[in-house]
């Protein structure tokens, strides 16, 4: 499969692959550059089982996609959560990880200012671990109806956030591409964008994740790529097709025409 260097296959877009099926199908597939499920890899018996494959097969690890550890409203968990937040870390070093992405973790009753500050505090606790280890976040925003994994649900928001921690975030195309001013949004956050979702998306669809393959739904994607070239993003672009009209036609056709497709339009706007 011969993909543009920046795009990157995120294990879940195989949902339902284990991780040996997925690693076989990169290699047999030429999948050089990866995005790495954590979740994934604790079903399939632990990240420590499958690190020393990843590194031997020499993909380029773009991000590992972590967990939305915090239940913001319940200070008595943050202990283990941030122990959870620390194993991610260890898995992210063992695979050698670019970026670890990660969602804050519901709000519960907080106002979303609140939840901003328990997150700020959460979290802060762990950035000198992660700076030790060379580790960059990435914070990832959701649509409004993910309310069960993070507060952040406009790209904006997501960034302000991020700046004020001193983290990244990582821009997730198909829950921001009808934000207002989005091109202005990208142009004075691109110092902190640190990873690009890319997925389509059919108006009217009232569930998710319900993704489709790049050029089949209506996000304008030329576009919005398009200005984040222009604003001098230089990291991947990452796949990540989860939802039943994947699941439908299947993960070898879905995978090819969004690598395909992704591809030619990153060749087209370079």
């Amino acid at each position: 499969m011969r993909t543009h260097p920046r795009v990157c296959l995120s294990m879940l877009s195989q949902w339902n692959w284990t991780v040996e099926e997925d690693l076989a199908y990169f290699d047999r597939e030429g999948v050089e550059v990866i995005g790495v499920s954590l979740a994934k890899m604790q079903d399939g018996g632990g990240w420590q089982k499958f690190a020393p494959r990843i590194v031997d097969g020499g993909y380029r690890v773009a991000n590992l996609i972590g967990l939305g550890p915090f239940r913001l409203s319940d200070r008595s968990a943050w202990p283990a959560q941030r122990d959870r937040v620390r194993d991610a870390f260890d898995a992210a070093e063992a695979v050698n990880a670019e970026c670890i992405v990660l969602t804050t973790g519901p709000a519960g009753q907080l106002s979303w200012e609140d939840a901003a500050a328990a997150a700020t505090e959460a979290f802060g606790a762990l950035l000198d671990d992660a700076a030790s280890r060379g580790l960059s976040i990435a914070f990832e925003h959701t649509n409004g109806l993910r309310v069960d994994i993070g507060f952040l649900h406009t790209l904006r928001d997501a960034i302000d956030f991020a700046r004020g921690l001193g983290v990244g975030v990582c821009m997730e195309i198909n829950a921001c591409w009808a934000e207002r001013d989005l091109a202005r949004t990208i142009v004075d956050g691109i110092d902190r964008i640190g990873v690009v979702q890319v997925s389509d998306f059919s108006v009217g669809t009232l569930s998710t994740p319900n993704r489709l393959v790049p050029g089949d739904g209506d996000i304008p994607l030329r576009r919005i790529i398009g200005h984040v070239l222009d604003a001098g993003y230089e990291g991947v672009f990452d796949l990540e097709l989860v939802g039943p009209k994947i699941e439908k036609e299947g993960y070898r056709s879905a995978i090819a025409r969004s690598c395909a497709y992704l591809s030619e339009l990153l060749r087209d706007l370079s």
